[in-house]
């Protein structure tokens, strides 16, 4: 297996399952609810999807370029970090989503960004 293909497995397992752990602790401690909007399935699906399409970009940028991230993976994953919490921050700010939720998807973020540019960097040598 290509070990790019194995970084965005790994990537896509990272940003799938730490989000999962956060909002489930929030759920048993904190009364969080899990969305209604579609059935579990549907929305696990969903969310799946695009984490899958989140990995391909964050490996395949990080592809691209390794010549300037390599040795720098904590820059590489703290301004992904940055993106994803103003996005956070946006569907907060435009009522898509709730802010406890957005403060769940930020401290997720800040547990799966620098979690996974440390794995592709490490791969990606």
């Amino acid at each position: 297996m290509p070990r790019e293909v194995l970084a965005v497995l790994l990537v896509l397992l990272i940003i799938y399952v730490v989000p999962f752990v956060v909002y489930g602790a929030a759920s048993v401690f904190g009364g969080l609810k899990p969305p209604d909007t579609a059935s579990p399935a549907r929305f696990l699906g969903g969310v799946l999807v695009t984490k899958l399409g989140t990995a391909i970009a964050f490996v395949a940028l990080f592809a691209l370029t390794r010549g300037v991230w390599q040795g720098q993976w904590l820059l590489y994953g703290l301004l992904w970090l940055v993106m994803f919490a103003l996005s956070e921050v946006g569907e907060a700010i435009s009522g898509r989503t709730t802010v406890p939720e957005a403060v769940l998807g930020v401290v997720s973020e800040c547990l799966y960004a620098p979690l996974s540019a440390l794995v592709v960097s490490r791969l990606l040598r």
